[in-house]
């Protein structure tokens, strides 16, 4: 006889571990904590899983996946909203821990999502950097927006604040280009991804912080991955309007401002732009396909390792 795979699922909480299996329905909990961690990882080591599934809960997963990838077993996080989607394809409309971790077993058991290795040390320290780069800059936004109508008492609070803000982003950025430079396969491809015109440090460090795949994939999968692929709403005999959605909307946004430089300085994609505007189509449509263009190039330069070349014939 032959055993069905067993397939996983982890509900985390900042307190505990939700733990489904599929197909034997066994459940049980640890503590979210070190001992509970270690004991999780010995006895799922011993059950060998064919994919253990969780989702991403803003990092409180980060500890159980490194312990997980660790000790060799497949580990994928989701998007919640994969999880949450799938549930009610199910019909399961309500939600609690233990439906959630039997959702997540199920999903793990029927959709079979492809286990990507986890980043290195150093990409995760970079991918931090970026995340802490961009919360600043909201904060600043919000400053900003603020100060334009507060009243004078507190104006130099908020002028203070917003120096400060100003302090700490160039030192997040300075520490930004340390960590691309200290690395040799960054620093590489650092130079290879700027040697395009539009493209800049900040793209260049979202992106290899970010999407660890581009380099990895062919231009299809790496354009849906990020979230720039035109997604098909027909039925029938009706043809609906395509849209991007999903993916990673911080590479989504550095790519949509190195988009808007490229179509202006880069003879590629400003021609690729001119084109989709003569044959009707609105700025904005014109705009994510360039998106879509300019990541596909960048993907095959890592890809090939070669630098930007600007040939004409590229613009036929």
């Amino acid at each position: 006889m032959t055993h069905a795979p067993v397939c996983v699922g982890i509900d985390v909480s900042k307190a505990r571990l939700e733990v489904a299996l599929r197909p034997s329905a066994d459940r049980w909990t640890v503590s979210h904590d070190e001992a509970g961690i270690t004991a999780l990882v010995a006895r799922l080591g011993a059950i060998s899983p064919a994919l253990i599934v969780l989702e991403a809960t803003g990092g409180l997963e980060g500890a159980l996946t490194g312990a997980l990838v660790a000790a060799g077993l497949p580990v994928v996080v989701i998007n919640p909203r994969q999880a949450r989607d799938f549930a009610k394809a199910t019909g399961q409309l309500a939600k609690t821990d233990a439906i959630d971790v039997a959702i997540l077993a199920q999903f793990a058991e029927v959709v079979r999502p492809p286990v990507r290795p986890l980043p290195d040390a150093q990409t995760q320290e970079l991918a931090a950097l970026i995340a802490r780069r961009r919360q600043l800059i909201e904060m600043r936004t919000a400053e900003s927006n603020r100060l334009g109508s507060a009243a004078k008492r507190v104006r130099p609070g908020i002028a203070a604040h917003l120096r400060w803000l100003d302090t700490q982003v160039a030192r997040v950025d300075q520490d930004l280009t340390q960590a691309i430079r200290q690395s040799p396969v960054w620093r590489a491809r650092d130079d290879l991804l700027q040697s395009t015109p539009g493209v800049g440090p900040v793209v260049t460090t979202t992106l290899l912080a970010e999407l660890p795949e581009l380099g990895t994939l062919t231009g299809k999968q790496i354009a849906a991955l990020v979230g720039v692929a035109p997604l098909n709403r027909d039925s029938g005999l009706v043809r609906g309007t395509r849209t991007v959605w999903g993916g990673r909307a911080s590479v989504r946004a550095a790519l949509y401002m190195s988009a808007l430089v490229a179509v202006r300085h880069n003879p590629v994609i400003k021609a690729f732009y001119l084109r989709l505007r003569a044959a009707g189509k609105a700025p904005k449509v014109a705009l994510i396909a360039c998106m879509r263009k300019l990541l596909t190039i960048l993907n095959a330069m890592l890809k090939h390792q070669t630098p930007w070349r600007y040939e004409p014939a590229q613009l036929a």
